[in-house]
């Protein structure tokens, strides 16, 4: 039932991100203000939902529901509880989740707490995050669903990947992923600004905390990963982008 609640989570929250595009796009092409009054708590509600479905997959991790393809190929039942909740983003799915999580929470925050932006530019920017949500969305459920039943669930799960049986699978990914997408928030308020020819002060302000804190998790996560891979990996250098 977890699971099924969080694959039609999902799909409640892609349905919103299309909202908040169609309405978007139909309001900065002429059409009535109730439009864009649609698009501020379509975001809203698309970042809680996904933000709940990533919550239920860390349940399913967390009670080792083997019947769960994904928790099955990358959980343990005897896997310390750390291991467990890294677990949900110790893969694709689940770190494609936490991406999408991270992407739609982010265009929530744009829609609760900007005030600085002219109204079009907002719906603008939130119409530019949607789109890139929907693509995410699109993804996960059509190509790699995470919520997926297994037909029959086994005794146990085949356990994390060696690599990932680190503290620093908690916190490598999680402040990588804000950092990405933090820029991404940064994309947005630009396509809107040219959208609608906002490009001055008000804009600037508004974008600027996003890339500073994007600036600072990626090199956070940059840094970690580098240090990670340094003692696990055993090389007596650092991992940036050479070949494994």
């Amino acid at each position: 039932m977890i699971a099924e609640l969080g694959l039609a989570l999902l799909w409640i929250a892609a349905a919103l991100a299309c909202l908040s595009l169609v309405a978007g796009t139909l309001f900065l092409r002429g059409g009535s203000k109730d439009l864009a009054a649609l698009v501020r708590p379509a975001s809203v509600a698309q970042g809680v939902l996904t933000a709940a479905a990533f919550g239920l997959l860390i349940t399913l991790f967390v009670r080792s529901d083997m019947s769960v393809e994904l928790v099955a190929r990358n959980s343990n039942s005897m896997k310390p509880m750390i291991f467990k909740v890294a677990g949900t983003w110790g893969n694709h799915e689940g770190s494609m989740l936490l991406w999408l999580m991270i992407l739609s929470l982010s265009g929530g925050l744009i829609a609760i707490f900007e005030k600085r932006l002219r109204e079009d530019t907002l719906v603008a920017t939130l119409a530019a995050q949607a789109a890139l949500s929907l693509g995410f969305f699109a993804f996960l459920l059509f190509s790699s669903n995470p919520f997926n039943r297994l037909p029959v669930a086994p005794p146990d799960g085949q356990g994390l990947n060696p690599l990932l049986q680190d503290i620093g699978l908690a916190f490598h990914p999680p402040t990588l992923y804000v950092g990405y997408v933090g820029l991404s928030v940064a994309f947005s308020f630009a396509v809107g600004a040219l959208i609608t020819r906002e490009i001055g002060p008000a804009f600037a302000r508004a974008m600027r905390p996003w890339v500073l804190g994007s600036w600072i998790f990626l090199t956070l996560g940059i840094t970690a990963g580098s240090y990670w891979a340094y003692y696990e990996l055993g090389w007596g250098g650092w991992w940036f982008w050479d070949p494994v």
